[in-house]
């Protein structure tokens, strides 16, 4: 009885195993089969950053501020996510200063997704504090935004930034996840892009009305094909 208990568990076991092999086979199909392929046409691909211009509404780049160096770790990932990068720093004639960072990305699949400053600035040595979602109002477009505190020491540097992944600027990774999910289900590969602006000082309603109001001259210095690049084509 023994032996015949032992061999009916065996062969239990291996029907069991098939199965699952059989599981496995078809979701690695499915996978391979449902992989998004096609990229989004919508919004023109951003080959450089020549159009941000170095002047414009009484604000020009500060070439004697030099942009803080991210760690090697920190670049190699920059670097593997990200085509093109551009960061400036503008002073305007009140010697008020914007530091502008723009990272650009063709494939916003998992595995080449923008990274939120959260991620970048706390590992540079800054304890960064979600101040949530909000909003800026361009035109017809309602910008997502999120907005941060990053302090290091003395510096504070307060934050504002958002992501466009394909047509909608989106909050944080969940909004970039289901972007994405959503893109993905109809066989699409969104681009993606990084757009932060960020001020030292420590009074942070300040620092954000004139974050705020550099965003507007900016986008206002653009064409409309250049907007739409940086805001994208649909309201959040």
């Amino acid at each position: 009885m023994v032996l015949i208990y032992k061999e009916d568990k065996m062969t239990f076991l291996r029907k069991n195993d098939f199965w699952i092999f059989i599981v496995f086979a078809i979701a690695a199909w499915a996978g391979f089969s449902l992989k998004p392929s096609k990229h989004l046409d919508v919004i023109p691909a951003i080959s450089s950053f020549d159009n941000i211009p170095t002047e414009f509404a009484g604000w020009s780049v500060d070439d004697t501020i030099v942009p803080v160096q991210v760690s090697p770790e920190v670049q190699a990932t920059l670097d593997r996510v990200y085509e093109k990068t551009l960061s400036k720093t503008y002073i305007n004639a009140a010697g008020q200063r914007i530091m502008l960072s723009i990272a650009y990305g063709g494939d916003q699949s998992r595995a080449l997704q923008a990274h939120k400053p959260e991620t970048c600035y706390t590992a540079q040595g800054f304890v960064v504090k979600p101040l949530g979602n909000s909003s800026i109002q361009y035109q017809n477009h309602n910008i997502s935004i999120r907005k941060l505190i990053a302090t290091n020491g003395n510096r504070v540097e307060p934050i504002t930034y958002w992501m466009r992944v394909g047509e909608h600027t989106v909050y944080g990774g969940l909004g970039q996840t289901v972007a994405r999910i959503k893109y993905g289900l109809n066989g699409y590969v969104p681009d993606g892009l990084l757009f932060r602006v960020s001020s030292v000082g420590t009074n942070s309603a300040e620092e954000f009305a004139l974050q705020q109001e550099f965003v507007q001259q900016l986008l206002n210095s653009l064409r409309e094909t250049e907007r739409t690049q940086l805001i994208g084509t649909v309201n959040s």
